[in-house]
């Protein structure tokens, strides 16, 4: 045992010399847990330093703060899949901590709308409670300060980072796919070739891409920017849906029965206007967070003024957004209202054919049980008497007068009504034509007293 325990503490300071060898010196070993990561690769993370000239360059990821007029940007974004809260807090603890706390970095991933100081710094937050993978799930988050800015998202927000391209694609004019490009054969002189499906999405855009947007020169302009970003995702959204429900109008005007039933049966318009009700969320919780954030950075030496002005506009056009998020809810239900409206008409003609029908065969049904009775006295029941052989004969004959008779029934109304309206046409045409033939008359009569007509 006791030359088991000797190797043991031997090994023990083979392992411990070992991890001193591989950290650098002045460093401690809880120092070197900043960069070794227990979710390698489940986030993706962006870096960029600023020289507050109009600058920008990729750094790595330190989350070191700037120094000066320099400024630094660290971008998380968290993956769109079926993760809980508490996977994505471990995803931000993985990466941000430290320097952050647990307190900073709770308050980033919690879900719900928040603005405040948080361990010195300005947080503020738009989580929407959706499931993560959903496309009607937005988060957004920032903690500010003087030098830094850290934001985490879910997923990839458009037009949020800068691409180092110095020329962007909207510079030229494309040509659009054609069957010659999809066969391998491409033209000379064609240009920048472009898909059909990217070119749908860029008619949903009404903002310039990456390598368009310009580069911040201070701290305000790069929260601005993050603001924007998230305002013109929620635009992108919209414009999709009004597109889409632009062309399932057209699809019904055209379609039948069939298409109808379809959109029913996959419940596709609740499915709608439960997306519209969760982006509703989302624009009111900017709508208390956004002012709450104009507010607090108002009262920064080193937000800028204009800044504090471009929030408003950004505040304005969130309202504007959220009113025609209505407007698109108000259509949704109207098309829901006429297809519920159609299926119950559907269901009433059904009905009236069962009823129809009914009505047919109810008084056969009482004809036949009268004459299926095992009583006396029934007429034509008599099997075995001679001069009632024609029985079957005779209850058939009964039948089918009384299924004429029903049927009468319901054709009368139907021919009452063309009778009607053919007596009405005829007299309106024997009264044309007595009114014609008497304006003939005095008109005549005038012309051969006095060669003209007085009019």
């Amino acid at each position: 045992m006791d030359m088991e325990l000797a190797r043991e503490e031997s090994s023990g300071d083979g392992e411990a010399e070992e991890m001193d060898r591989l950290t650098p010196a002045g460093t401690s070993h809880r120092e070197t847990h900043m960069y070794r990561t227990h979710f390698p690769g489940m986030v993706r993370k962006k870096a960029y330093i600023f020289d507050g000239l109009g600058q920008y360059y990729l750094k790595e990821w330190d989350l070191a703060e700037g120094r000066g007029r320099e400024f630094c940007w660290y971008h998380v974004e968290l993956p769109k899949g079926n993760q809980k809260l508490a996977q994505s807090a471990q995803y931000l603890i993985d990466v941000l901590c430290p320097p952050l706390k647990l307190q900073d970095i709770l308050s980033l991933v919690s879900n719900g709308p928040f603005c405040g100081h948080v361990d010195g710094a300005l947080v503020f937050r738009v989580n929407s409670h959706g499931p993560p993978a959903s496309n009607f799930t937005f988060r957004i988050a920032a903690r500010v300060t003087e030098n830094s800015v850290i934001t985490v998202s879910l997923g990839r927000v458009p037009r949020l980072g800068f691409s180092p391209m110095g020329q962007s694609l909207l510079s030229e004019i494309p040509s659009v796919e054609s069957p010659s490009h999809l066969r391998g054969e491409q033209k000379e002189g064609s240009g920048i070739v472009i898909r059909e499906h990217v070119l749908e999405f860029l008619l949903t855009m009404n903002h310039t891409e990456e390598a368009d947007n310009p580069v911040p020169e201070s701290v305000s302009n790069l929260v601005v920017h993050i603001i924007d970003t998230h305002v013109d995702h929620l635009q992108d959204i919209v414009t999709k849906l009004e597109i889409e429900l632009d062309s399932v109008e057209l699809e019904l005007d055209k379609g039948g029965f069939a298409l109808k039933k379809q959109m029913m049966d996959d419940r596709r318009f609740p499915k709608m206007h439960l997306n519209l009700q969760r982006l509703l969320q989302v624009i009111a919780h900017g709508e208390q967070v956004f002012p709450r954030v104009k507010e607090k950075c108002a009262l920064k030496l080193w937000f800028a003024v204009e800044d504090i002005n471009s929030l408003d506009e950004l505040i304005g056009q969130l309202r504007r957004l959220k009113e025609n998020v209505g407007f698109i809810a108000n259509r949704v239900t109207a098309i829901q209202a006429g297809l519920d409206s159609w299926q119950a008409e559907q269901i009433n003609r059904k009905l009236y054919y069962l009823s129809f029908l009914s009505i047919i065969f109810l008084p056969l049904s009482i004809i036949t049980g009268v004459f299926g009775m095992n009583v006396g006295g029934v007429p034509w029941t008599g099997q075995k008497d001679p001069a009632l052989k024609d029985g079957f004969r005779n209850v058939m004959f009964v039948c089918v007068a009384m299924l004429l008779m029903v049927l009468l029934c319901f054709v009368f109304p139907a021919l009452y009504t063309r009778v009607a309206a053919w007596r009405r046409r005829r007299a309106m045409r024997r009264s044309w034509s007595l009114n014609r033939r008497s304006f003939l008359k005095r008109t005549l009569g005038v012309q051969e007293r006095e060669g003209y007509l007085r009019i």
